[in-house]
């Protein structure tokens, strides 16, 4: 089989649905390879939140203390499994460099518009059946510290346009009453939303599909035709697939097909893992974040989805026990009604994180064809429409709607 198109993308998750969506919406021919399904890794068992509330990066001051605390206990909510490899050394150092105030705070107004950008594009997809809802997030703390160390990162992000609103103990326990009296006080972000991913990325790629875009799962890229500083093609088992223009949103797997293009993209796989669940007869009527658990608890119409960890351990798709029972246990602490309720999938994904917490967007310098789409991290689901956008807006040679400076593929270099 050979394949001509004017746009390749590799990567079937909701990044490279939501551009072949765009691409397609430009008059482009767009084909999508993925390794595995349409949908099924990272993109289909996630928290399924959409935060401008996360707009503060990964890599920000004093998260290397906190990483310190937790790294070395396997059930902790961060766990790095060292390994003496380079690429995580390398990427480590990185993101200590990256853990200051002054390049959080230029970060934090780009991750703020572009989640904001997001949240508008997933208000006109409605008509996708994935149980969108737009009721904002409750972040819960359990002691006066954490809920002071949570209004601290509230006033800035109020700073930057996003409001919240702290209350009390029992006027959370009033607004989702299944939350147990260890609850000391919660913040509300009114501006948030959440679905169920797996729903939403079919339903997309439905729509792309319907539009003429082609998807080819279970295609794996194994190597490419290169003339100078032009990709004329891409290998797979199936056949070669020629493209003007090729995306690369393979999330985790990006650095190793990079890799064959001779270049080093610094993205550690972050594990999570999710449990989702029947729904318990008091389903909480809004998203909640348990904060010194770090679990996330979604409703998704008939079903309830726990997620949470992140777990340094490389391309390593083993279920480590111990951390899917702390999501159980800590669930169990701060939520009531979750016994005797139907455990319906026990998820893990592998999340691509870089080392100062944005993703890489745009043009390496090597390739006049090829654009980077990957590195999300945990706010993949929240980015992804608004990333598809500008892919397909740096695919079609036009100014990108917002400045990507901070995110060029090139930084690390």
């Amino acid at each position: 089989m050979s394949v001509k198109t004017d746009v390749l993308i590799l990567g079937g998750g909701v990044v490279g649905v939501s551009a072949a969506y765009f691409l397609s919406s430009l008059g482009k021919t767009v084909a999508v390879l993925d390794r595995g399904e349409i949908g099924s890794g990272c993109s289909s068992g996630n928290a399924g939140l959409v935060v401008p509330s996360h707009s503060i990066p990964m890599a920000q001051p004093g998260m290397i203390a906190k990483g310190m605390r937790w790294m070395f206990h396997s059930d902790s909510p961060f766990y790095i499994r060292f390994r003496w490899e380079r690429a995580l050394f390398s990427w480590l150092w990185k993101f200590r460099s990256a853990c200051r105030e002054d390049r959080m705070k230029r970060a934090i107004p780009l991750l703020r518009d572009l989640s904001l950008e997001s949240v508008r594009l997933y208000d006109t997809f409605r008509d996708i059946p994935c149980h969108y809802e737009k009721k904002g997030l409750l972040l819960a703390y359990r002691t006066p510290e954490g809920l002071e160390e949570g209004r601290e990162e509230a006033d800035l992000l109020s700073e930057f346009g996003l409001p919240s609103e702290t209350m009390e103990g029992a006027a959370a326990r009033e607004r989702v009453p299944a939350l147990r009296e260890i609850v000391h006080g919660a913040i509300h972000f009114p501006g948030d939303a959440s679905f169920d991913p797996a729903l939403f990325v079919r339903g997309l790629a439905a729509k792309a599909a319907a539009g003429g875009v082609r998807f080819f799962p279970r295609t794996e890229a194994t190597g490419f035709q290169v003339s100078g500083r032009t990709i004329s093609a891409v290998r797979t088992p199936a056949g070669d697939f020629a493209a003007d223009e090729i995306v690369l949103a393979a999330g985790s797997w990006s650095p190793g097909v990079a890799r064959d293009l001779g270049l080093r993209i610094p993205i550690q796989p972050a594990k999570g893992y999710s449990i989702t669940m029947t729904a318990p007869a008091e389903l909480p009527s809004i998203p909640l974040l348990l904060m010194e658990s770090k679990i996330a608890v979604t409703p998704m119409g008939p079903r309830l989805r726990l997620a949470g960890t992140l777990e340094l351990a490389g391309l390593d798709f083993s279920i480590n026990e111990k951390r899917v029972d702390a999501i159980r246990r800590g669930a169990r602490e701060w939520l009531g009604g979750l016994d005797g309720l139907t455990e319906l999938e026990v998820w893990r994904g592998l999340r691509p994180c870089t080392p100062d917490g944005l993703p890489m967007l745009g043009r390496p310098s090597p390739f006049d064809n090829l654009i980077l789409a990957t590195g999300h991290a945990m706010i993949g689901m929240s980015l992804g429409p608004v990333t598809g956008q500008l892919v397909a807006q740096i695919a079609a040679r036009e100014t990108p709607a917002f400045d990507l400076s901070l995110l060029h593929p090139d930084r690390f270099n």
